[in-house]
């Protein structure tokens, strides 16, 4: 099924569409005319409407998988994975038709409540993932390093899910892509693939933009930055290196991608 290059280009703007007139609807709030408010107040609405409506594939995503390595090292659990759907998170936007959530997962470690009554929040440091180191998933060459932002407490209970779903995910789409993703860097793989990890931890990149990294190399830490509810690093391929406009890639790890709820035991998935 060939998808039509115009409605690709539409659902990739969206989320431009939604920052673009949400300025303007708080300029013409401020100085009018009331026709261009009302005009804005509509764009609004329709981007973040479009955020819910599913569309087909992009084209740019229909190639085959590319081999990487894990960006972790040991025991991982993965939550939202190709393996499982396609968009493994509800949407091709931000180029994560195949990403994966990853989070950490130490023998021993007592079972994870994905939902939990109390506390309403813990600090991201009570969280066994947090500060993991986040490795290069191929050799490559730096594109983009973004590890200003803070690292927030948990949103794993009833009450702060919702806040994160809800006010919290609504101003961060709103504000741009950088803010969903909170810390992150962008490697270019080459041929076309550029790799993601995000939610990273706050000060922790140990590259910067034009350095050239290893497979397995050191590159972050995991942590608890943008739009996350508990620490755990967010890998993904993408045809371009801004997530603004970019489609996601398929990958395959050796022995295989866990499917949501599986192991990544080193680069072996099992249950």
């Amino acid at each position: 099924m060939t998808t039509h290059w115009l409605t690709d280009a539409l659902a990739r703007l969206r989320t431009l569409a939604g920052l673009v007139s949400g300025a303007a609807l708080l300029i013409t709030t401020l100085t009018g005319p009331r026709w261009l408010t009302w005009v804005a107040t509509a764009v609004v609405a329709a981007s973040v409407t479009a955020l819910f409506v599913p569309r087909a594939m992009p084209a740019a995503s229909r190639r085959a998988a590319v081999r990487v390595r894990p960006p972790v090292a040991g025991r991982w659990r993965a939550l939202n994975s190709p393996a499982s759907r396609t968009p493994s998170h509800g949407t091709h936007g931000y180029g994560q038709s195949f990403a994966i959530d990853l989070l950490h997962e130490p023998a021993g470690a007592p079972p994870r409540r994905a939902v939990q009554g109390w506390p309403l929040a813990r600090r991201p440091a009570s969280f066994p993932g947090f500060g993991q180191p986040v490795l290069a998933p191929a050799d490559a060459v730096v594109v983009r390093v973004s590890d200003w932002q803070r690292d927030h407490w948990s949103r794993t209970s009833v009450p702060a899910l919702l806040y994160m779903l809800t006010a919290e995910g609504l101003v961060r789409e709103l504000t741009g892509p950088g803010r969903v993703l909170g810390n992150h860097l962008v490697l270019d793989l080459g041929d076309g693939v550029y790799a993601l990890v995000a939610h990273l931890r706050r000060r922790s990149a140990l590259v910067a933009p034009g350095d050239r990294v290893q497979a397995g190399q050191p590159l972050a830490a995991c942590g608890n930055s943008g739009n996350s509810s508990e620490p755990h690093v967010h890998f993904q391929l993408m045809d371009r290196p801004g997530v603004l406009l970019a489609a996601g890639l398929p990958f395959e790890f050796d022995g295989g991608v866990p499917a949501a709820g599986q192991l990544l035991d080193g680069v072996l998935a099992t249950r």
